[in-house]
């Protein structure tokens, strides 16, 4: 009989994978990264890179698969395009840094400050809660459900808890995160697909939700003061009066609440 077993096991086994890696510094990792070119990647496929200080380096030209990089600091570094699947990145520093294009697939990246970060066009599953994406750009990625993967569970992004405040989230997708309790004060959300999202708890005061879609999602306690609603979806909403801050929202007559 064939054994399925939910995909969050995945994150589990990552620490395993780290104990047998080879430990590097700072150093031996700019000499791999300067001998890397597109043909021939800078090696650095399930290392140990705990607590590095890996600040304002190019990685574009790496391999970082399957990585152990909890705590290392990638502030203002280029990671444009890279594979991170499978790496581990909790509390890693990730602020200021390029993470355009890039592939996140089924990592921890608990705790992290990617705060400022350019996240345009990348690809993320897996768990974020408490993360820092204050300011952070997300225009156009795709962070929603894996629907291919449905034997290993919902594989979908956990966003519980992340400070988006002042992010870009414009044309992005977030089909079926959990993002309860997330802070977007301030944030754009324009065009924005937030189908089937748990947004319970969620701060949307001030924020630029103009065009977005959130049919089907959980809205208890979540707050709309302030925030722009011109052509926002709200499908399955019967009854508006259970919008928090609905009264003192931008555009309230151009929302499509039914």
């Amino acid at each position: 009989m064939k054994t399925h077993f939910h995909w969050t096991g995945l994150l589990t086994a990552l620490f395993c994978m780290s104990a047998s890696a080879a430990d590097l510094d700072r150093s031996t990792v700019e000499h791999r990264l300067a001998k890397a070119n597109k043909a021939h990647l800078a090696d650095l496929r399930r290392k140990d890179l705990t607590s590095l200080d890996l600040s304002g380096l190019d990685f574009k030209a790496a391999d970082l698969w399957g990585s152990d990089l909890r705590r290392a600091n990638f502030s203002n570094s280029d990671l444009s395009g890279v594979n991170l699947d499978l790496s581990v990145l909790s509390k890693v520093d990730f602020s200021n840094a390029n993470l355009s294009n890039t592939s996140i697939f089924a990592v921890h990246v608990g705790g992290a400050n990617l705060s400022n970060a350019n996240l345009s066009n990348s690809r993320f599953i897996g768990i974020m809660d408490r993360a820092n994406l204050s300011h952070a750009n997300l225009a156009h990625a795709n962070w929603g459900a894996d629907m291919k993967n449905q034997s290993m569970g919902l594989m979908r992004a956990s966003l519980n808890n992340v400070n988006f405040s002042g992010a870009n989230l414009s044309n992005a997708n977030f089909d079926r995160a959990l993002m309860r309790f997330a802070n977007f004060s301030g944030a754009n959300l324009q065009n924005t697909v937030l189908f089937g999202v748990d947004l319970s708890g969620a701060d949307f005061s001030g924020a630029n939700l103009s065009g977005a879609d959130l049919t089907g999602t959980s809205l208890e306690d979540t707050n709309f003061a302030g925030a722009d609603l011109a052509g926002t979806k709200f499908a399955g909403v019967k009854d508006k009066s259970k919008l928090k801050g609905l009264s003192s929202a931008k555009n309230v007559d151009k929302a499509i609440i039914d």
